[in-house]
């Protein structure tokens, strides 16, 4: 039988003593191996047709691209913009594709994203990348710039506006795989400290929800408590100290979303508790503590790798600009585990644990354009100049 939610991807179908699904019109003609991303998700994340199949853009390259970021605050984001400004601009600068790229944050102000990104659309940008917002109130300012011509494009997160498209990691795989690698690593019985991200975000709960169900799987498993990190070590770190601070309950294990887990291991060694297994997303500070401490963990998770899901959405949008058709409104990702022979191959033996960098996926491995080029009507190489 093969599993998958209800809603937006489609109906189960019972034929005999067999059970089939009828996917949503765009993920019904991808690959089966994609299929099998989609089978379990969040009931929110939209998966029907893009409503880009056949864009063209007001003008040919290059373009001006907005990014309106939601929040500035943390190393993640900073390796986001990073890899915009200093490898994925200057490349489309090159190839003639991309003009400029206008950056704004709004400090997770929804307000404030709302007017930058009407501001932008005013201005004349030919595309807008958003981050990690809100899942319905940009809704209809997503809907005024598709009226002006201009695509959205939601990247490491998913909105529920059917004027955009959504690049993002299965957050609700990954809550729910890096769960269950948390209960097999304290022999399925003991306590747990979740530490969320920014809860109402929407990649935020998906994965909560989907790791709380993975754990209610194990009946001699008990959260004992629950924290958000937003996403910040810094932020993490005070949150997971003051937990430990005024519950002397045990914690046998701590389950965190990423660009975090450095605060959390910080939080654990300055308690002076026995260390306990964290999950983790990448963050190369902690990746560091587990190359010079290899019996820690056995697995760490490509989850939220800044630079690669920006290339990716960036990819997505050269590609809808260049009128190649995406089909779906969600291009979803599969976590993906990776060993401490990846770490010792990323970050040098006397790596730092302060680090503020990331360990992740080679530049193929997250979105290989033999996959991308599955998703697409008409699929061409991005980076290469069109005639529109």
């Amino acid at each position: 039988m093969r599993r998958c939610l209800t809603g937006t991807m489609g109906a189960l179908i019972a034929v005999g003593a067999l059970t089939t699904t009828t996917w949503a019109d765009g993920v019904d003609q991808l690959p089966a191996s994609e299929r099998t991303i989609y089978e379990v998700v969040d009931p929110q994340v939209p998966l029907g047709a893009s409503a880009y199949k056949d864009f063209k853009p007001k003008k040919g390259p290059p373009w001006k691209i907005g990014y309106a970021s939601s929040y500035a605050g943390n190393t993640w984001r900073a390796a986001a913009l990073d890899a915009v400004m200093n490898d994925l601009l200057p490349r489309s600068k090159e190839a003639g594709l991309v003009s400029e790229v206008v950056v704004t944050q709004s400090d997770l102000k929804d307000a404030v994203q709302i007017q930058q990104m009407r501001q932008m659309v005013d201005d004349g940008v030919d595309a807008i990348i958003i981050c990690c917002s809100n899942v319905t109130a940009l809704n209809q300012t997503i809907e005024y710039a598709y009226k002006a011509g201009v695509p959205v494009f939601s990247f490491s997160g998913y909105v529920t506006s059917p004027y955009a498209i959504n690049g993002a990691a299965n957050h609700a795989q990954g809550g729910g795989e890096m769960a269950t690698w948390l209960a097999d690593k304290i022999g399925k019985k003991g306590n747990v400290l979740l530490v969320s991200g920014i809860p109402g975000f929407a990649s935020s709960d998906s994965f909560d929800k989907a790791a709380k169900d993975a754990l209610a799987k194990y009946p001699d498993i008990t959260i004992v408590g629950e924290v958000a990190g937003k996403w910040t070590d810094q932020v993490a770190q005070v949150e997971v100290q003051k937990f430990l601070a005024t519950n002397p309950t045990e914690v046998d294990g701590i389950l965190t979303q990423g660009a975090q887990e450095n605060g959390v291991l910080n939080a654990i060694l300055q308690s002076g508790r026995d260390m306990v297994p964290i999950t983790l997303g990448g963050e190369a500070s902690a990746a560091c503590y587990w190359r010079q401490n290899p019996e820690w963990v056995d697995a760490g998770f490509h989850i939220w790798p800044p630079r690669r899901e920006m290339q990716q959405m960036w990819e997505i949008m050269l590609r809808t600009l260049e009128g190649q058709g995406p089909k779906v409104q969600s291009f979803l990702r599969p976590v993906l585990p990776f060993t401490i022979d990846e770490v010792r191959a990323a970050i040098p033996e006397d790596c730092d644990v302060n680090s503020t960098d990331f360990v992740e996926p080679k530049a193929d491995g997250w979105f290989p354009s033999t996959i991308a080029d599955q998703y697409f009507e008409r699929p061409a190489d991005p980076w290469k100049p069109v005639a529109q």
